[in-house]
């Protein structure tokens, strides 16, 4: 029965979260102006909160030990 349950809340959450991909992209669809359509995927609300893969081009900015940030 338990795992009745945890099987129909995982569907209902796949469900959801479907929907709201289709909600967002019809938005998306909406606000961006057409000449910028080929790139739309990064518009999205789901895809800009997921983090960029990995790249060989990544890499650390080692900061001294003495440096101090400032303004402008």
């Amino acid at each position: 029965m338990k795992e009745d349950k945890k099987d129909l809340r995982w569907i209902m959450e796949e469900r959801d979260k479907r929907e709201e991909i289709k909600e967002d992209r019809r938005k998306v669809e909406e606000l961006v102006p057409k000449r910028f359509h080929k790139w739309k995927k990064v518009f999205g609300k789901v895809e800009s909160e997921r983090m960029p893969t990995q790249k060989p081009w990544d890499h650390a900015i080692d900061l001294r030990e003495d440096f101090v940030p400032r303004k402008g």
